[in-house]
């Protein structure tokens, strides 16, 4: 009896009742807390549920489930540990996403249904600085966690975001208050010639703060380009503006390169221009450099002039560094979708003229064959700045990767 006292009121609902006017006023408490550890959190999670009184159940479930989304604990992570949780009228639920490679089937992603309520939880492990995108999956029914307002965007529009507690927030993805800006002009169109693409290309041309007084700038070509400069994806425009503005690195033109068809943007032609296509290296190579070069007030030099992209952009950025060094000197690689040939090629060249800068996540995402062509630059002793991070293949990772190729090639202090 002693003990189920103990119990009954450790699961109390209500604070002591003021008497008003004759009738009772009941004043519900939350069960929400700064847990300790995932044990806690989940001790806490299963006295609720097992309150027989249905009214009451429901109750406090909703007092600590809008707690914790108030304090951005839904998924509830702590150490290296996450409790990813779902509230909802459904008869099941999976999450998939970095984590999985997006397969809401793949064994242990189903969440458990805790008692008769409405809450699924599913228990998991992942390094506590971690950062992964998601999405719930209910039936055939995929959706944005609704408890959740962290989301990163992708190519195919916004994700759901598990942040593990060590996982740092980029800062330089966001605008600097009362930074200077530089411009991001308009589409501005050039065709090809018949012996490389033989058709319009797109792109736009980032110009630093000052730039009418500045003279043999460097200049960066961004493969992707449409999703670089989008703010709510790689966000380039403004980590540009940031670290210029903050003297990390010096002054520099970017060119952002549009795959799309200028006539119809559905048509993304980035899978066969950016595998080995030396159409397409010779385009920005000998044609687009040309236009760029005339337009604007740059160093044309190779040593400062860099090619970044990300997947398969990464593949053709190596792709340029291979066969067209005597343009481009500095190649950055984001979680490059690398062949065993690129590899090979590069292990058989002899030394080229080009500085490196290379990442890949290690959840789901490139880390093999980037781990393979790493090997492979360090056994030649190519200049290297190699980053593994514990993300997946998303613009989450990319964008706060890029200060570091930024600072490595264009840095005040090189």
């Amino acid at each position: 009896m002693k003990n189920m006292l103990v119990l009954l009121c450790l699961l109390s609902i209500f604070s002591a009742c003021q008497k008003e006017g004759g009738k009772s006023d009941p004043k519900p408490v939350s069960d929400y807390r700064n847990f300790t550890s995932l044990a806690d959190f989940n001790n806490t999670l299963n006295l609720l549920v097992a309150i027989s009184d249905s009214a009451e159940r429901e109750t406090r479930l909703a007092h600590l489930w809008d707690s914790l989304k108030a304090h951005h604990q839904v998924p509830f992570a702590i150490g290296d540990s996450v409790a990813l949780l779902y509230k909802g009228n459904v008869n099941s639920v999976s999450w998939a996403g970095d984590f999985n490679g997006w397969n809401p089937g793949t064994a242990g992603w189903a969440g458990q249904r805790l008692g008769t309520t409405a809450v699924f939880r599913l228990i998991k492990q992942f390094p506590a600085d971690a950062r992964l995108d998601y999405k719930i999956v209910a039936g055939n029914n995929w959706f944005l966690d609704p408890a959740n307002t962290y989301q990163q965007y992708s190519g195919f529009g916004p994700n759901s975001e598990l942040r593990m507690p060590s996982w740092i927030f980029p800062e330089e993805t966001q605008p600097i208050e009362n930074a200077t800006k530089g411009s991001l002009s308009a589409n501005q169109l050039i065709t090809s010639s018949p012996q490389n693409l033989n058709y319009t290309v797109q792109y736009k041309v980032y110009l630093p703060y000052g730039y009418e007084n500045l003279n043999n700038l460097p200049v960066i070509y961004i493969t992707d380009g449409q999703e670089y400069a989008d703010n709510r994806l790689g966000a380039a425009v403004i980590i540009l503006d940031n670290l210029i503005f903050e003297h990390k690195i010096s002054p520099v033109i970017a060119v952002f390169i549009d795959p799309r068809d200028p006539s119809n943007l559905g048509n993304n032609r980035r899978m066969s221009e950016y595998t080995a296509n030396i159409r397409f290296a010779d385009f920005v190579a000998d044609e687009l450099t040309a236009v760029i070069d005339q337009a604007y007030k740059t160093d044309s030099s190779a040593s400062k002039r860099a090619i970044m992209g990300t997947s398969l952009g990464g593949w053709n950025a190596a792709f340029f560094g291979l066969r067209r060094s005597d343009k481009f000197g500095l190649i950055a690689i984001h979680s490059p979708a690398f062949d065993e040939a690129i590899i090979s090629q590069y292990a058989a060249s002899n030394m080229l003229p080009i500085n490196i800068f290379m990442s890949t996540g290690v959840i789901y995402d490139t880390q093999t064959k980037a781990r393979a062509m790493r090997d492979v630059l360090q056994a030649k002793d190519y200049p290297l700045q190699y980053i593994e991070v514990n993300q997946g293949h998303s613009w989450g990772n990319w964008r706060a990767l890029i200060e570091e190729p930024l600072v490595q090639f264009f840095g005040t202090g090189n």
